[in-house]
Parts: structure tokens; C-alpha cells; sequence
């Protein structure tokens, strides 16, 4: 498996690249910073830097966009690059990235395979508590480098961007779990908020007042749990399904309830598992030819997680990404990020509540 970083001269482009979208971007009328925490939806990169087998910082990876990969588990860019241009803001860099030294416009702590629980990959992943410290060491940096009404101000308006959860449900049944074993689903769901909770308070102490969450996707359909847990059947995995359910439901009564209690506290919840669901049930209604099998990879619905060679195994590639909603196994390709993030950016208020990204910016 190709797990090395990627070349010197890619990275080198890659940081160009991101020189040059950081000079050329006029910045948010509002002076709004993203801050992205999180998942393989979110990774830009910060797996790049960590001894993991969760990377995909090799071909065919970022075929689309950057013509070489940068770890993000896609042909191009993913939903925060999006929000990011959508907001007139640069490409937000992975917090691990060595040149990432001025936080004005934000930075992506999210990484591959992580979970709200530091048990899910465990050792393995940045998990979203260790996110947040990452968060605090970024707000003395800002603090100690900004005049004070200044430093607050940045931390104020800044939007915190959170996708968290899938792996959370997807591991107990690729994984020996004695966590999930010894707990009912409606314990174990609470235990994901409960932690997802206490980071949120965590940057609320720290300045944080706006917040954006993207439900859990329609996970228990993903080319993945197909080819793997259900043996190529073309259904969907009841059991991932019903923790997905339950997540969704309780995290929005949790974010309800933080908006009573926290001051200043307003936030946006997006339901990506009505939107992907809608997606992959109707590609040809958004502008895609498949919803069910990935672009990348190998076996049934290509849900094998080969995409690259991954493990010296042989895969398969489409000819057009953009026909696809899944890139690899269990991750979109840029033209489904971009369905996404065009839908949280502008989307209404019967699948987004009570605010768009948009609105949310620039409340």
C-alpha cells in the first residue's frame, strides 16, 4: 500500500497552490474564518502526517482538481473546499501542515477514519477530542499574536464546521468493539453526543459562537457495507442504519438544547442522510449516472477499499468521476461534494435548520 507522503515536489505544488488561493482570495466581508473539524469528509491532508493506514495521499487521488493527491479521500476537493470558496475564503489548510502558521482564516483539524470516541481506530486517527486540543493550542496562537478585542472578534465570527459519527457506527461492525458490545444502541449513540458535546463546549469557552454540523450520511448503504458486511447484496445494513437514525435524531435535540443553554450559541444542521439517500436513490435528478457503485476500487459496487492499489491489491477506475456519487468505497467524489455543499451553502429550511451556511456566516 502506498502510505508514504506524498512526493516533495507534490507537496511543494500543493503549497503553492495554496499560497496562491490564500493571496488571490479578497476574504468574507465579515472577516469569517472556517474552522473544520472531523472525518474523512473533512480530511484536506492532516493523515498526511501521522502513522496511519487511513491515507490517501496516492493515485488516483485527487485526479480531478489538484492532478495529484493531497489526502483528500476523493478526486478533488471536498465539501469545506467548497464552503470555503463559497464564503471567499482560501483552501483551508490541515492543521499538521508544516508551512499552516497564521490561523486568520482557519484550519482543518478532521482526520480519516476518526470518531467522536477516542475508542473508534484508536491509535490510529486524530480523534475529535484531540482535535479539539489542537483547537486550544490555535486559540493562544491567536491570542498571543492578535490585539485582544481582535483575537475575540476572529473566534467570534468564525463558523465551526463539524462532519463526526460515521466511523463511530461504521467500526463496531468492521472492528472488535467491547465498547459497543457492552452497551445498547441508545447508550452507545449517547456516548458519540456526549462527547461531540463536550468538544462543542469546549470551543464555545474558547470564543466559539457559530456552529454547522452535517448529519450522518446514509452510511449503512455505502458501497462498503454492500461488498463487505452484506456480501454484495445490493440492500442496506439495518443495524448501521438504526444507530445512524437514532444519532441524527438525538444530536438535533442536543443541539436544541446547547442553544438555550450556551450563550451567544447558533448553529446549522444539515441532514445529509435525506439529501444522500435522495441522491443515490435518483442520480440522474442531480446530474449523476451512479449512485450505488463507487468509481474506485474493486468487487461488488466496487465497495472493496483497494482504490489505488491499496494493499497491492488490483482495482478497477471509471472513465468520468463526475458521473459517480462515490469516488472509492465509502467516500464521494468532488461532484458530489459539490452537490453537498452547494445544498448546506444555499439549501431551505426543511432540510437545513434553523440557518444555511450561508445565513450562518454571516450572522
Amino acid at each position: 500500500m502506498a502510505t508514504s507522503c506524498f512526493p516533495s515536489s507534490s507537496f511543494l505544488v500543493y503549497f503553492i497552490f495554496s499560497l496562491l488561493s490564500i493571496h488571490s482570495c479578497k476574504g468574507h466581508p465579515n472577516n469569517a474564518a472556517l474552522f473544520i473539524f472531523g472525518d474523512s469528509l473533512f480530511d484536506a491532508g492532516n493523515n498526511n502526517y501521522i502513522n496511519t493506514s487511513f491515507k490517501a495521499n496516492f493515485v488516483p487521488y485527487g485526479q480531478s482538481f489538484f492532478k495529484f493527491p493531497t489526502g483528500r479521500f476523493s478526486d478533488g476537493r471536498l465539501i469545506p473546499d467548497f464552503i470555503a470558496k463559497y464564503a471567499n475564503l482560501p483552501l483551508i489548510l490541515p492543521y499538521l501542515h508544516p508551512m499552516n502558521k497564521d490561523y486568520v482564516h482557519g484550519v482543518n483539524f478532521a482526520s480519516a477514519g476518526a470518531g467522536a470516541l477516542a475508542e473508534t481506530h484508536e491509535g490510529l486517527v486524530i480523534d475529535l477530542k484531540t482535535q479539539l486540543s489542537y483547537f486550544n493550542k490555535v486559540t493562544k496562537v491567536v491570542e498571543g499574536t492578535r490585539h485582544p478585542a481582535e483575537a475575540k472578534a476572529l473566534l467570534s465570527k468564525a463558523v465551526y464546521f463539524f462532519s463526526i459519527g460515521s466511523n463511530d457506527y461504521i467500526a463496531p461492525f468492521t472492528t472488535n468493539s467491547t465498547l459497543f458490545q457492552s452497551h445498547s444502541p441508545q447508550q452507545y449513540v449517547q456516548l458519540v453526543i456526549g462527547n461531540l458535546t463536550t468538544v462543542i463546549k469546549g470551543i464555545h469557552k474558547n470564543g466559539g459562537r457559530k456552529f454547522a454540523f452535517l448529519g450522518v450520511g446514509d452510511i449503512g448503504c455505502v458501497p462498503l457495507v454492500k461488498a463487505v458486511l452484506l456480501q454484495g447484496k445490493d440492500e442496506c445494513s439495518e443495524n448501521i442504519t438504526q444507530l445512524v437514525t437514532l444519532h441524527n435524531k438525538h444530536v438535533y435535540k442536543a443541539l436544541q438544547h446547547l442553544e438555550k443553554e450556551l450563550e451567544g450559541f447558533v448553529y446549522s444542521y444539515a441532514d445529509l442522510y435525506t439529501s444522500a439517500n435522495q441522491i443515490s436513490k435518483n442520480p440522474s435528478k442531480y446530474g449523476l449516472k451512479e449512485g450505488k457503485a463507487a468509481c474506485c476500487g474493486s468487487g461488488p459496487f466496487r465497495g472493496y477499499f483497494s482504490c489505488g492499489g491499496r494493499d497491492g491489491q488490483e482495482y478497477e477506475l471509471c472513465s468520468n468521476p463526475n458521473e459517480y456519487l462515490f469516488y472509492d468505497s465509502a467516500h464521494l467524489t468532488q461532484k458530489a461534494s459539490q452537490l453537498v455543499a452547494e445544498w448546506v451553502w444555499n439549501g431551505s429550511s426543511d432540510s437545513i435548520k434553523p440557518y444555511n451556511l450561508k445565513a450562518l456566516f454571516n450572522v
